[in-house]
């Protein structure tokens, strides 16, 4: 590298790469590091300095002395428009605040295993960025990190990334898609606002939090389903999902939240689970498309305008002992003034005269009691329960409710939840897995033990880049008393016992199977013995 002068500047050193690119530099760490840093006096004065392609070397030696380069600093190569690419070596372990924000220019970004932290507007409004590779070493997205890159079209997350902050994918308007891994826990307030491009999503087993407006205006959405861990929808999280037609609300919900489905014209139908105790204000506003809606009888508030603008024909309600709801002479009422005179309100039998009596609820011009659309008292159909079969590393989840998917969770060091109908596989697992569907109620839970009979078990090669699967992996599923063991050997016996070391039944492997009935009780726990290999089992 030629050593070029020190100039009075915020920069401490400048360095010109064989390739000719002059890179400025600050010392960090009493001198031992270096980040790569503007060559103005001020974050303001940066001059648009770096241009076309720029090579991060790993390493740079000033004045006879080697030093390794290890962050990009804040605001380092902000508003350089002429930037096309950059290349991060993998001594870089953080990328300071709005480093790259501004480089329209810049189409494609690979950040190395190496960083750790990405600061907040990193690549914000770098608008001809088309595609990003994240390296596994991150495990936090900060606040509108990627915001207006309407260019990216597609974004791979790495399982080690626990959290989505606050605006990251905001205004991605080409993003098609999305994989969350099971790894992220919360979504940050607006994370995907304005991804009009965004098509469907699925929002793993592990999120426990989804924040306002997380995915309001994603109007090419479709379809989305909410897993089991998320206890309330928060403020405007899907507002403004012209295109969403489908939404399954699992029975972990409490609370959805003002304006959380507002504007989603497309909806037709929404049955809320009778875990919900409170509709926000404006929640379903403007859902033009709904023909139908269920309240339960869990629900003890209903925010104003909660339904207003969306024309239903159909309103059941669950509710034994209605409560006071905005009526149609207020420009805060709850249902439209359509819905009020035309709609008909379905309520509990024995109740019509409380619903007669109740302020809001009265305001129905037409009100019966027991019954819904056809006649039926109104009831949800449920998801078919899935069956679990494994077979060359590989779980799968069927049930037989067409459109369906299947919501599992699996108890091991890697991957706790998900969603989806296959996952691969390369340790020991406990599963349990639901089918969910938009409109049906969930289906009861499968479970079942997926373990390995040998100390050295053979391998089946490499899937997902993980090597040394055992092939020798046996499914043990219970169900009333009978077990049945996967995966065996013919000719294998396999016995069971009580806890307190009772046989309880015993057979022959055939067919790569064995079913062993037991007179145990659901609930008990069975020790399964397979050759050597011993396992615990619930018994369902």
């Amino acid at each position: 590298m030629i050593l070029l002068p020190l100039v009075a500047s915020a920069h401490d050193i400048e360095v010109q790469n064989a390739d000719g690119v002059i890179i400025y530099y600050n010392y960090i760490n009493d001198g031992t590091e270096l980040e790569v840093t503007f060559r103005g006096s001020n974050s303001s004065d940066y001059s648009n300095e770096y241009q076309g392609n720029v090579v991060i070397p790993e390493e740079v030696t000033y004045m006879n002395r080697t030093r390794k380069v290890t962050s990009i600093r804040w605001y380092a190569f902000r508003g350089c428009s002429g930037l096309t690419s950059v290349t991060i070596p993998n001594s870089v372990t953080s990328i300071g605040e709005s480093a790259f924000r501004g480089c329209s220019g810049l189409t494609s970004v690979t950040i190395p295993n190496s960083v750790t932290s990405i600061g907040d507007y990193a690549f914000d409004n770098c608008s001809g960025l088309i595609s990003i590779t994240i390296g596994s070493g991150v495990t936090s997205i900060g606040g509108y990190v990627f915001s207006g890159c309407s260019g990216l079209t597609s974004v791979t997350i790495p399982n080690s990334v626990t959290s989505i902050g606050d605006y990251a994918f905001k205004g991605c308007s080409g993003l098609t898609s999305v994989t969350i891994p099971n790894s992220v826990t919360s979504i940050g307030w607006g994370a995907f606002d304005g991804c009009s491009g965004l098509s469907s999503v699925t929002i793993p087993n592990s999120v426990t939090s989804i924040g306002g407006y997380a995915f309001a205006s994603c109007e090419g959405l479709t379809s989305v389903t909410i897993p089991n861990s998320v206890t309330s929808i928060g403020s405007g999280v899907f507002s403004g999902c012209s295109g969403l037609t489908s939404v399954t609300i699992p029975n972990s919900v409490t609370s959805i939240g003002g304006s959380a489905f507002s504007g989603c014209s497309g909806l037709t139908s929404v049955t809320i689970p009778n875990s919900v105790t409170s509709i926000g204000i404006s929640a379903f506003k403007g859902c033009s498309g709904l023909t139908s809606v269920t309240i339960p009888n869990s629900v003890t508030s209903i925010g104003h305008n909660a339904f207003d603008g969306a024309d239903i024909p159909t309103v059941i309600s669950l509710i034994e002992n209605p409560f006071k709801i905005l009526g149609k002479i207020l420009e805060r009422r709850t249902f439209s003034q359509n819905t009020f005179n035309n709609a008909t309100l379905y309520v509990p039998i024995g109740t019509i005269d409380k619903y007669k009596a109740t302020i809001g609820w009265k305001d129905f011009f037409f009100i019966e009691e027991g019954v819904g659309p056809g006649g039926d008292t109104p009831t949800t159909q449920k998801c078919e329960k899935p069956t679990i079969s494994y077979e060359n590393g590989k779980l799968t989840f069927t049930s037989e409710t067409e459109g369906a998917v299947c919501q599992y969770s699996i108890t091991d060091t890697d991957i706790k939840a998900g969603s989806g109908n296959e996952v691969q596989l390369g340790a020991t697992y406990n599963i349990s897995v639901y089918a969910a569907k938009s409109g049906y109620e969930n289906s009861e839970t499968a479970t079942a033990t997926l373990c390995w009979i040998d100390q050295q078990p053979k391998t089946e090669g490499i899937a997902n880049g993980i090597a040394n699967i055992p092939a020798n992996a046996v499914l043990i599923q219970s169900a009333g008393g009978s077990i049945k063991v996967q995966g065996v050997d013919d000719g294998t016996r396999v016995n069971v016992y009580s806890v307190n070391g009772t046989q309880a039944g015993s057979a022959i492997s055939q067919s790569g199977a064995a079913t062993i009935n037991t007179n145990l009780q659901p609930g008990s726990i069975a020790i399964v013995k397979i050759g050597q290999k011993s396992v615990k089992v619930a018994i369902k």
